[in-house]
């Protein structure tokens, strides 16, 4: 890879560090490393590359192993992770994943233990619920639910949870776009660390929805950032990945070894792909933004729409005091809730002509689901009560188009 450059900003140094082309006969951008397997340069860096893989060794700075095997890393991996860090504020290390939930599943299996508790917020992605509840409990993991966006509330679980080893937030939430304070919550871990004479419960951020352009957890005391690279970090809809980053690269550094065990790393292509669109993530969620800001302000006062879930409309004080202090911009996300209920919400969509009846988010095209029946079918009906997903919401993930086409297309679809 390639030296870092110090004093350039964010938007140069995704296009200049993790790769040079010497050592590609040229190549301006990175090509594609398919190979399954890496000759060594010699005996000796064989063993400490083996030694390095396994934990039985550390790296010292600056040093650049042997590559082994692309199960543990391969160089399209190694100049994603080297180029993604400059676009997470305070980030210092990355990990690429072959999924969202992948990265997810390694972080908790890295940092938690059998007898552990974890505290998570509701609203979150249905599949992360899943396997909290679902799989972790199996193994001696209890997971604790509280309300997103319930400042008060989390502070007082984090103080009295006991032996609590994760904080995990996803905010804003997913479909409700309810935001939860970062700030608070890195303050109530580290509160409790004293209180316990031990180390801080983890603070694990699922920053998919507006990171990393609007929204910095690592700034605001986070210990680990999440994503589902598959939305906004590609914007095509054409690749499922993952990233997991962190301003202590000891955390990157304990989630490699399990990575390394579990095998889910991203392959070459999907990994060159995603580098090649790290410089356009910007421009995409900028624009994707002011598009949703539009059309979401404009519908809100629709005689068939109940309600807008979009952090440019809130209307509690909390929340808006949240989103002042914690975001750059609202994103491209909103949800609306309709008057009607379920048949309501399935006219809507079998009335869209632009907007492609579809889950996923952050593509360049617009996607619009129900989630009660899609992404969150898993609920049940006490937890799509708590989380707000009602039979009438519909979430809609805003794209690059002209936000005039797609406000006329919500409106007909409307009528």
């Amino acid at each position: 890879m390639a030296d870092e450059k110090p004093g350039l900003r964010s938007s140069t140094e995704v296009l200049t560090r993790g790769f040079d082309p010497r050592l590609s006969v040229g190549s301006a951008r990175p090509p594609v490393f398919r190979s399954s397997t890496y000759v060594f340069s010699s005996p000796e860096s064989a063993e400490r590359a083996f030694d390095l893989v396994a934990g039985r060794v550390k790296a010292q700075p600056g040093e650049q192993p042997d590559l082994i095997y692309s199960r543990f890393n391969h160089p399209n991996a190694e100049i994603f992770e080297s180029q993604i860090v400059p676009l997470e504020k305070g980030a210092h290390a990355a990990l690429v994943f072959n999924s969202g939930m992948a990265a997810i599943t390694t972080a908790l299996f890295t940092f938690l233990r059998p007898g552990d508790t974890m505290l998570y917020t509701v609203p979150i992605y249905g599949g992360t619920q899943s396997f909290i509840e679902g799989f972790l409990d199996s193994w001696g993991v209890s997971g604790v639910a509280v309300e997103a966006g319930a400042t008060s509330a989390i502070q007082e679980a984090i103080r009295t949870t006991p032996n609590l080893r994760v904080i995990l937030i996803e905010t804003p939430a997913n479909p409700t776009l309810t935001m939860t304070d970062i700030l608070s919550a890195a303050h109530a871990s580290a509160e409790a660390g004293l209180a316990r004479s031990g180390e801080s419960p983890m603070l694990m951020v699922d920053n998919t929805l507006l990171g990393p352009t609007f929204q910095h957890p690592l700034e605001r005391g986070a210990h680990l950032v999440l994503y589902s690279a598959t939305k906004y970090l590609s914007g095509f809809s054409d690749l499922i990945g993952g990233v997991a980053l962190a301003s202590d690269p000891e955390l990157i550094r304990k989630m490699r070894l399990k990575r390394n065990l579990f095998g889910n790393i991203l392959q070459p292509d999907e990994c060159w792909m995603l580098a090649s669109r790290l410089p356009t993530v910007r421009l995409r969620m900028n624009r994707a933004s002011k598009n949703a800001q539009r059309i979401a302000e404009r519908l809100a006062s629709h005689p068939k729409v109940r309600k807008i879930h979009y952090p440019s409309l809130f209307d509690d004080a909390n929340q808006i005091r949240i989103r002042l202090e914690q975001c750059d911009f609202p994103g491209a996300m909103f949800s609306l809730e309709l008057d009607g209920g379920k048949p309501a919400a399935f006219e809507f969509l079998r009335r869209l002509r632009l907007a492609y009846n579809a889950v996923s988010l952050g593509g360049v095209e617009t996607l619009v689901c129900h989630p009660k029946t899609t992404t969150h079918s898993g609920f049940t009906e006490a937890q799509s009560a708590t989380a707000g997903v009602t039979d009438g919401l519909v979430r809609v993930s805003v794209g690059i188009e002209d936000w005039r086409d797609l406000l006329a297309d919500f409106e007909q679809a409307l009528a």
